[in-house]
């Protein structure tokens, strides 16, 4: 690892992702139609004021606060105040609530996963208009982006982060295990078997981990291994889910892996154990995205990124793709603040966001720009997750999605702790998921 480099720490809102779901079964059943704000937000010098509710924290609220102070500064018409709101893990329940009232913000920051839901609302603005007449073309943007703020054929946010899903490996463990380093186009099988092998190379050591709680984060790993099988979230017939075959031959690995006892499970939301035991250099690899970085290069942890393995041998990942939604207090403010977003996504302050939060570049432009290309020279490993962005996937955008991903978190836990078989978890699950996607919305 190049000394003398850090990047800056990760997105907060990454920890509280994995904990995303709980709190949208709860928060997200209805989202009534409410009556707008009657404040314009323009004030007597005819600036209009823009509320966002921005949930970072840590770095990363400082890195947009200080690109919502140059946006106030080079758009003297419009003042944007980031001051309010809720962090991210909780912003769903905040926004409910805030829908129920009447009383909302211009523009909040909505974990992709919970954008179906929120944008039942008629108060979330459309921005598909806004997107394709922006001065960076729409298709400039990743897939996964444009995918993961589209419902319905319309554009119902921006985006605001992207990342993607890859495999980081401990060299010294590799080293002491007598084992190569995986290279692009490996496999799952090749995946169990150098888990297997890697267990116990250092007192202690496991070969790789998986989030056990339960929540998104024990979930969206799971995705690429079913999409790989051929399974997505609906089936064709739009009523049922799509994945009961693949996901037993994917619950299977999960299985191989806690059978060989080769997997550390993490019991605790957000996966912080397991990132834990990896950055005390006890665990060989650990499937993560671009937001571990950080933590990893602190540790002094000598790395390799290498994409995630596949069944069928090509290219298969996930992205989880957030969002900045806007909500309808009145023409004059949603003017100005489909300005602020539509600034806030151009490659000049992408690059800003994408280096100083840790997160990756939205659209080919800003990867295009020296900042960026200046970040993946000086981070290992970086551009495996920018490349991945190509081919990578993400999660349908559906109302019932959280309910499907509570199934589907609970059948992984079972197969994980020996509690149940593949085929009987995934009988269980289908019968909750189901049952949630039958239900109107």
């Amino acid at each position: 690892m190049p000394a003398g480099h850090r990047m800056p720490a990760a997105l907060s809102r990454r920890k509280v992702l994995r904990r995303g779901t709980g709190l949208a079964l709860g928060a997200a059943a209805a989202l009534p139609g409410c009556a707008t704000t009657t404040d314009d937000g323009v004030g007597a010098d005819g600036r209009v004021t823009v509320e966002l509710w921005h949930g970072q924290t840590d770095s990363a609220r400082g890195v947009i606060e200080k690109l919502v102070a140059e946006f106030n500064r080079t758009h003297p018409g419009i003042r944007v105040d980031p001051a309010g709101g809720v962090l991210a893990d909780v912003m769903l329940q905040k926004i409910t609530a805030a829908l129920a009232a009447g009383s909302f913000p211009d523009i909040a920051y909505v974990f992709g996963s919970d954008l179906a839901s929120v944008a039942r609302s008629p108060s979330v603005v459309d921005l598909t208009g806004t997107v394709r007449s922006a001065p960076l073309p729409w298709t400039d943007y990743w897939a996964p982006v444009r995918q993961a703020v589209t419902l319905n054929g319309q554009v119902r946010a921006a985006p605001a982060v992207v990342d993607s899903l890859a495999v980081i490996c401990n060299k010294k463990l590799f080293h002491a295990a007598g084992l190569p380093l995986p290279q692009p186009g490996w496999t799952w099988d090749e995946f169990m078997d150098t888990a297997k092998k890697l267990t116990g190379a250092a007192p202690g050591a496991f070969g790789t981990g998986w989030p056990g709680a339960g929540d998104e984060d024990t979930v969206w790993r799971l995705w690429p291994l079913i999409w790989d099988l051929g399974g997505d979230l609906v089936g064709k017939d739009g009523r049922g889910i799509g994945f009961a075959d693949a996901g037993v031959q994917a619950l299977e690995t999960v299985r191989s892996l806690a059978r060989d006892k080769s997997v550390y499970i993490d019991p605790k939301p957000g996966g912080e154990q397991m990132y834990k035991v990896f950055a005390s250099g006890r665990m060989g690899m650990v499937v993560t995205g671009p937001w571990q970085l950080p933590d990893i290069r602190q540790a002094e942890i000598d790395y390799h990124v290498v994409p995630l393995p596949s069944y069928s041998g090509r290219p298969m990942t996930i992205s989880g793709p957030d969002t900045w939604t806007l909500f309808d207090n009145g023409p004059a403010r949603v003017r100005a603040a489909r300005t602020f977003v539509t600034w806030l996504t151009q490659p000049a302050q992408d690059v800003i966001w994408a280096v100083e939060s840790g997160s990756l570049p939205l659209s080919r432009s800003t990867r295009a720009l020296p900042g960026w290309q200046s970040q993946t020279t000086r981070v290992e490993g970086l551009s495996v997750f920018t490349e991945a962005l190509d081919t990578a996937r993400v999660r349908l955008v559906h109302p019932a999605y959280p309910q499907v991903s509570q199934a589907l978190g609970q059948a992984v836990v079972a197969v994980l702790l020996g509690r149940s078989t593949p085929v009987e978890a995934m009988r269980e699950c289908a019968d909750e998921a189901n049952a949630a996607l039958f239900i109107p919305r």
